[in-house]
C-alpha cells in the first residue's frame, strides 16, 4: 500500500514539473521584451518619453502624498473651522496696487488691489522637522474651506488669470494659512457735486462676509492701521490724500449682524484742469463782453455782432461742461460761476440795446423840435445804426451844469414865484425820477461811462465771494 501511494506521488511531481519551467521561462521573455522595447524607444526618440512618463507619474505621486499629508479626504471642509464653537477670527491685509480710473458720469472707482486672508484651519495641520510651510495654488483651493468675502456695492470685479489664476494658498504645519488673491474691482462711490471742480471726494472700499454673520466669523484688520499699503499712485485728476482702514457692523434684517470692513480714501480734485479749460476762457468772454461799451454806440452792426458772439461762446461753454457730469438736481459750483458769467455777458447786451433805444428816442425828439435838418438821415440812423456825417449835423450835447441852469431859467420865468429861503438856511431841491430818466435818456452815452465802471467792479466783487467761498 505504502508503495502504491509513492509511485502515485512521483507520478504527480512528473506532471508537474514541465509546467514549472515553463512558469519560470516566460516572466524572463516579458521581462527582457520590455528591455528591450524601452531600449528601443530611447534609441528612436531620445529617451524623451521614458522621461514624460516618469515625471507624470511623479506629479501625480505628489498630489497624492500632499493630499495625505494634509488629510484632505478626512474632513468635511464645507463646514468652517471650529463649527459650533465660538466665531473664528479672519485677519485680511490690503495692497492697493493701482487707482485705475475715477468716473464722475458713473460715480464708480476702479481699484486692483492684493486681498490677502489669515486664519487657521487645524484640520490641515501637518507634521514637518524644519516647520516649513507649503504652498500651493488654485486647484487645492477648490478642496478647502476658504472665508467668502466680497465687495459691498460693487458693480463688477474679477480674480486675474493671467498666466494662470492669480491665487496663492500656504499653509503652516500649525494649521495657520494665508490665502492671497489679485483681484481688480469697480465699486460704487456716492459722489457730492455740490463744490465740483473745487471739490474734495470721500469713497471707500468695504469687505464683509456674504454667508456667516458675526457668530460665525469675524473679521478684523490683521495689522490695524499697517493692514493697508498702497504703492505710489499718480491719478491724473485727483490727489490722493489719504489712504485709511476701519472697520464696524452691517446690520440686514433677514440675517443678522456682519463684520464689515472699509478701505477709505480721499480725493481732492486738481483745479489747474478746469481753470484752463473753463474758468480762463468764461473770464476773457465776460471781458471782451465789456470792450463794446468802448465802441461807438452809433456802431450797431459792431457791437450786436461782439454781443451775439460772447453769448453763444458762453452758451457753448456751459454745454460742453454740462455734458462731461452727471445729471444731478442740485447746482454744482462750476454752475454759479458760468450762469453768473454769462447774466454779465447777457445784461451787456441789453445795455446795449438800451444805448440804442435812447439814441434813438433822442433822435427822433431832436427832429420833432425842428434841430435835424433832414428826417432821411435820421431814419437811416434808426434802421441802420449809422450816422452819416454828411448828411446830419448834430449839436453837441450840452453839459450837465448847462442843463441845472436851463431848469432853473424856466423855473424862474414860472407864473407862480418859490418861496424865498429862510435866512441862515440852504436848500436843495431834490429832483425827482422821472426828471433823471429824461436825463439819461436826453444823455445816452452816460451808460456807456457808467458801464465801463460798473461792469467790471461788479465782476471782481463777484469774483472775490465766489473763490473766497469755494476755497
Amino acid at each position: 500500500m505504502r508503495l502504491i501511494l509513492l509511485s502515485l506521488r512521483l507520478l504527480c511531481l512528473a506532471c508537474l514539473w514541465p509546467v514549472t519551467l515553463l512558469n519560470n521561462h516566460y516572466p524572463s521573455r516579458k521581462k527582457n521584451k520590455d528591455v528591450h522595447l524601452e531600449e528601443h524607444a530611447k534609441h528612436k526618440y531620445g529617451g524623451r518619453i521614458d522621461h514624460k512618463v516618469k515625471k507624470q507619474d511623479s506629479t501625480k505621486s505628489l498630489l497624492i502624498k500632499t493630499e495625505q499629508l494634509l488629510r484632505i479626504e478626512e474632513h468635511d471642509f464645507a463646514m468652517r473651522p471650529g463649527f459650533g464653537g465660538s466665531a473664528i477670527p479672519v485677519g485680511i491685509d490690503v495692497q492697493v496696487e493701482s487707482l485705475d480710473s475715477i468716473s464722475e458720469v458713473n460715480m464708480d472707482f476702479t481699484m486692483t488691489l492684493y486681498l490677502r486672508h489669515y486664519w487657521k484651519d487645524e484640520r490641515l495641520a501637518f507634521p514637518s522637522g524644519n516647520n516649513l510651510s507649503r504652498t500651493f495654488d488654485a486647484r487645492l483651493v477648490k478642496k478647502i474651506w476658504v472665508p467668502d468675502v466680497f465687495f459691498v456695492h460693487s458693480k463688477r470685479s474679477f480674480i486675474h488669470d493671467t498666466t494662470m489664476e492669480n491665487i496663492m494658498l500656504r499653509v503652516y504645519p500649525d494649521g495657520n494659512i494665508l490665502y492671497s488673491v489679485r483681484i481688480t474691482v469697480t465699486a460704487l462711490c456716492t459722489m457730492d457735486f455740490s463744490s465740483f471742480p473745487l471739490d474734495t471726494q470721500n469713497c471707500s472700499l468695504e469687505l464683509e462676509s456674504y454667508a456667516y454673520n458675526e457668530n460665525d466669523l469675524m473679521l478684523y484688520w490683521k495689522n490695524g492701521n499697517d493692514s493697508l499699503r498702497t504703492d505710489e499712485i499718480v491719478l491724473s485728476q485727483f490727489f490722493i490724500e489719504q489712504f485709511n482702514p476701519s472697520s464696524g457692523l452691517a446690520f440686514y434684517s433677514s440675517t443678522g449682524w456682519y463684520n464689515r470692513l472699509y478701505i477709505n480714501f480721499i480725493l481732492r480734485r486738481h483745479v489747474f484742469f478746469f481753470m484752463l479749460q473753463t474758468y480762463f476762457p468764461t473770464m476773457l468772454m465776460v471781458v471782451l463782453s465789456w470792450v463794446s461799451f468802448w465802441i461807438d454806440r452809433r456802431a450797431v452792426p459792431a457791437r450786436v455782432s461782439l454781443g451775439i458772439t460772447t453769448v453763444l461762446t458762453m452758451s457753448t461753454i456751459i454745454t460742453g461742461v454740462s455734458t462731461s457730469m452727471p445729471q444731478v438736481s442740485y447746482v454744482k459750483a462750476v454752475d454759479i460761476y458760468l450762469w453768473a458769467s454769462f447774466l454779465f455777458v447777457f445784461l451787456s447786451v441789453i445795455e446795449y440795446a438800451a444805448v440804442n433805444y435812447f439814441t434813438t428816442m433822442e433822435e427822433m425828439k431832436k427832429l420833432k423840435n425842428g434841430k435835424l435838418s433832414e428826417f432821411d438821415a435820421s431814419q437811416a440812423m434808426a434802421f441802420d445804426g449809422c450816422f452819416h456825417d454828411t448828411d446830419v449835423e448834430l449839436s453837441p450835447y450840452p453839459p450837465l451844469a448847462d442843463l441845472s441852469m436851463d431848469q432853473q431859467v424856466s423855473s424862474q420865468s414860472s407864473t407862480v414865484p418859490d418861496p424865498p429861503p429862510v435866512l441862515g438856511t440852504r436848500l436843495r431841491r431834490s429832483r425827482p425820477l422821472r426828471y433823471r430818466l429824461q436825463l439819461l435818456m436826453s444823455n445816452s452815452y452816460i451808460i456807456d461811462s457808467y458801464s465801463r465802471i460798473l461792469f467790471p467792479l461788479a465782476y471782481v466783487l463777484f469774483n472775490i465771494i465766489y473763490w473766497s467761498i469755494y476755497t
